[in-house]
């Protein structure tokens, strides 16, 4: 795409996230160029399956780039940027104006007594509201992704947002930017999912089952909503797991009896990890009679249920939980410390996931003991830690995977996936644990072609990391290439079972 001479140009640099120092400058540059074409293994995300069987064009740049992605509408709705003017529905009732394409238009929109489609108006705030992400990964993960990706060399802005919507919406239309061209061209080995327990999992299959496709997209078993019995939504959950499952869920060991079950259908078509996202991570099991005996006033009425009671049924239901993997063998990744939907008003308004999602205190070495005494050592278990409390990280995360063959140091994770917080993350890890006890980089996205730029930018971090250890005579440069290797490879397949 050419560009004006006024622009600013868009063009990342080579040695971005390297060292200052020359000499370290080069042993990243030498620890990048070992990983930076290797495939992608993506073991924890929430890109949809459906989306690549399908592989059906993406109709609209903003759609594809802004709308599903929290980490965009969360600071542009922090620079006063309304959340229905971003895409999203307004539950209360209004909703985005929708106009459809004249016909023969293709994606360009010239006449200017036409409305504005709100696929370019929502493009335009982005563009509108460029320097508001200046030195946020967001920003690196866009100019890596639209330069790299898309071919623009000029950076967004109120003049050009209409030129380069249109430039991507025609990018969109070709073949090559479908889903699957574009899975084989990002180098993705294998994409993991996220979904729900009742899910029939048809995409999956589909994929599986089909011999042009050649990548492996795998369902993570993620069952939230059964931990915490004073959700308005728990019984109807619990019932239709019951249903899905073809077993009884009015007894809490039925509950647990149609979890198996499902999980085990899981399996069978590829999945080898849950992931669970829990306020805390307490682990104290309960006798089967408190558990029934919660259960059972759960079903008739989740209000009646206190929150001492709530609280300890969904502790017993994560110390269940690695009682399950520690039968059927799936990877228990464990997401606590986040504190959903901080404010009630957006969520009555615009439903989950829109950006208000906020870092509570992480604390795992007492919480987990009950859990960890039990099974810390039980063979094959699998324990991934994950927090957004980065206090954590050198205190109990890496302690704990430094002695319990069970527990891995999950990668920095959505508040702090950043080059910053990944090079105090190994540095706090690595004196505990080393390397082989993390989990390789997680992309943790629902955009989907934010994957590339989101795991180069964790490999620019850790070789500059490993530069550091280089130069300061800690590890050979040798060592350090291999375990590039080996973080981006061998030790995310060992962790997820791959």
């Amino acid at each position: 795409m050419t560009r004006t001479s006024t622009a600013t140009p868009l063009a990342p640099h080579p040695d971005r996230l390297f060292p200052a120092d020359p000499g370290a400058r080069a042993v990243a540059r030498t620890v990048h160029d070992a990983v930076k074409d290797a495939p992608i293994i993506s073991p924890h995300g929430h890109v949809d399956a459906a989306l690549i069987a399908d592989d059906q064009p993406f109709e609209d740049p903003a759609a594809l780039l802004i709308t599903p992605d929290h980490y965009v509408l969360r600071l542009l709705h922090a620079n006063g940027v309304g959340l229905e003017a971003l895409g999203r529905v307004d539950l209360s009732g209004t909703r985005p104006g929708s106009q459809a394409r004249p016909a023969g238009s293709a994606h360009r929109w010239r006449d200017a007594a036409e409305p504005t489609p709100p696929g370019r108006a929502i493009w335009r705030q982005l563009a509108e509201h460029w320097n508001d992400f200046l030195g946020t990964p967001v920003r690196s993960w866009f100019e890596t992704e639209l330069h790299d990706v898309f071919g623009l060399d000029s950076a967004p802005s109120a003049a050009n947002a209409d030129e380069q919507y249109d430039h991507i919406a025609d990018r969109l239309a070709s073949p090559a930017f479908r889903p699957r061209a574009l899975f084989d061209a990002f180098g993705i080995e294998v994409l993991a999912t996220t979904d729900a327990p009742t899910a029939d999992l048809a995409a999956h299959a589909r994929l599986a089952a089909d011999p042009t496709f050649t990548g492996r997209v795998l369902p993570t078993f993620r069952a939230d909503a059964v931990f915490d019995p004073s959700r308005s939504d728990w019984r109807h959950v619990v019932a239709s797991i019951g249903e899905a499952a073809g077993i009884d869920t009015g007894t809490h060991q039925g509950l647990l009896a149609a979890l198996r079950a499902r999980r085990q259908y899981f399996i069978e078509h590829g999945a080898t990890a849950t992931d669970t996202g829990v306020l805390d991570a307490g682990s104290t099991p309960l006798s089967e009679t408190s558990r029934e005996r919660i259960h059972a006033a759960a079903l008739r009425d989740p209000a009646s249920v206190s929150a001492a009671d709530a609280t300890a049924y969904r502790h017993d239901m994560l110390y269940r939980w690695a009682e399950m993997s520690v039968e059927d063998g799936l990877v228990m990744q464990l997401h606590p410390g986040v504190l959903r939907n901080h404010h009630t008003p957006t969520l009555e308004r615009f439903g989950p996931d829109t950006g208000h999602d906020l870092p509570a205190v992480g604390s795992f070495t007492v919480p987990l003991r009950p859990l960890l005494e039990s099974f810390g050592t039980a063979p094959g278990f699998h324990l991934v830690l994950f927090t957004v409390d980065e206090t954590v990280f050198s205190r109990e995360i890496g302690p704990l995977a430094g002695f319990y063959p069970a527990v891995y140091a999950g990668a920095p994770w959505w508040f702090i996936d950043t080059p910053a917080a990944i090079g105090r993350y190994r540095a706090a890890i690595t004196d505990s644990a080393s390397f082989t006890k993390t989990s390789g980089f997680i992309d943790d996205t629902r955009a989907y072609c934010s994957i590339p730029a989101r795991h180069d930018m964790a490999r620019r971090a850790d070789a500059a990391y490993l530069a550091s250890l280089v130069v300061t005579h800690q590890i050979s440069e040798e060592d350090a290439v291999q375990t590039a290797r080996r973080i981006v490879s061998d030790i995310p397949r060992a962790t997820f079972k791959l």
